[in-house]
């Protein structure tokens, strides 16, 4: 196992928008000053005659510059004039980088501090293995982490924040609030036609869809609903079928499945739903799915995988043949993990956030049956641990969500 210790001395925390906000009560936009809407500043930086790097066409240096890691800007506004305008506006920074098609994936950690409860957002840069923090989150002070339901389009830069709850009067909340990595703003959105806390979610074909949850009496809800990002509009589909709250959910060949969650031992055989948005039906998941879901899960080359919080906290794959679990070779989820964490994956790769926000890197290998002698795909797991400054010592994970700048 690889270790990659990053202390605070050598990966500080870089401010990507204002920590000091103040959160709004009322959940109103955060506003962020940026000077990328200015116009001039942009006819000024395209038509200046000093060159961004001697020597170089601007094009090719362009493309150069948009490749310095966040954390350097700080030092390299200091060259010229151009590079100042450039590196000193995030807004113009990502929106060259979406223009050519320059993207790299971040990890954005949904955090609280586990003494005060206060809750904020810190950025892994997986390429350069370097932290940031981004502009505070608008919402109510008092609020329950786990209430929350974070879902990203990651390709799009987006992350949105639903629903969640009041801690100090145990109240769901219908709030709506995005993310956009290109602006570096938040901003708030249609409410969900339910307040709702605790409850499934997930994106199909751009779409996010909301299942289930705790009800503003604590009831269980079996109702659900699908937000289209393009213009915030709420609208209802087919109920579930039952109430459930939800520990878990998964989008999987186009469907999305919602679990209750377990108790170990069971008391009872927990409840799984599965929603096919093709035909707006729900059906009762397998049951082998649903007693072997004992885990957050991610899924990777189109297959299902859990990383158990039993079981030595080893990562498990679904096989719907058999609906059965099987662990994947390669040990299990490093020691410096701990409970409680948060899960999500990138192409091949699984990144598990633990306390202390110490994030795991698992790297998903896809086994040739023929080595095995088995007639189906094999996985196994190979893993390194990114060691966070000592400033996070006091933080706890709620999710964690994906991200290209």
């Amino acid at each position: 196992m690889q270790r990659v210790r990053l202390s605070s001395q050598q990966a500080p925390v870089h401010k990507l928008g204002d920590p000091q906000m103040t959160l709004s009560p009322k959940f109103r936009l955060a506003v962020i000053q940026s000077s990328f809407s200015n116009p001039s500043s942009d006819f000024e930086f395209s038509h200046c005659q000093e060159p961004l790097i001697p020597g170089l066409p601007d094009d090719v240096a362009l493309n150069c510059l948009l490749r310095l890691p966040v954390q350097s800007h700080a030092t390299c506004r200091a060259v010229c004039k151009r590079w100042h305008m450039l590196l000193g506006s995030k807004e113009r920074f990502f929106t060259h980088r979406k223009q050519l098609g320059l993207k790299s994936p971040w990890l954005s950690v949904f955090a609280y501090h586990r003494c005060t409860g206060k809750i904020q957002w810190q950025v892994l840069d997986l390429t350069h293995f370097s932290w940031h923090c981004i502009p505070a989150m608008p919402c109510k002070d008092k609020v329950c982490p786990h209430g929350f339901r974070c879902i990203s389009i990651p390709h799009e830069g987006a992350l949105f924040v639903c629903g969640g709850m009041v801690s100090d009067v145990d109240c769901p909340l219908d709030l709506v609030v995005k993310y956009e990595m290109q602006k570096n703003r938040w901003t708030v959105m249609n409410r969900m036609i339910t307040a709702r806390s605790f409850f499934a979610s997930g994106v199909i074909d751009g779409m996010i869809y909301v299942a289930g949850g705790n009800s503003a009496d604590l009831f269980e809800l079996d109702s659900a609903e699908v937000l289209d990002p393009l213009n915030g509009s709420w609208r209802s589909i087919a109920s579930m079928g039952t109430n459930m709250a939800s520990y878990d959910a998964a989008v999987l060949n186009g469907k999305l499945l919602v679990t209750e969650g377990w108790l170990w031992p069971f008391c009872v055989s927990p409840r799984g739903q599965v929603y096919d948005p093709r035909t707006n039906n729900w059906e009762n998941m397998a049951v082998g799915l649903r007693e072997g879901w004992t885990g957050s899960s991610v899924v990777v080359y189109g297959h299902l995988f859990v990383v158990s919080e039993l079981e030595r906290m080893k990562v498990k794959v679904y096989d719907s043949e058999s609906d059965s679990w099987e662990a994947i070779e390669g040990p299990p989820l490093p020691e410096q993990i701990c409970k409680p964490f948060a899960v999500n994956a990138c192409d091949c790769h699984i990144y598990v956030v633990g306390r202390n926000l110490h994030v795991a890197v698992g790297q998903i290998l896809r086994l040739d049956p023929k080595k095995n002698c088995s007639k189906k795909w094999s996985f196994g797991v190979q893993w390194h641990v990114i060691d966070a400054p000592g400033s996070f010592s006091d933080l706890t994970p709620s999710s964690s969500q994906v991200l290209f700048a």
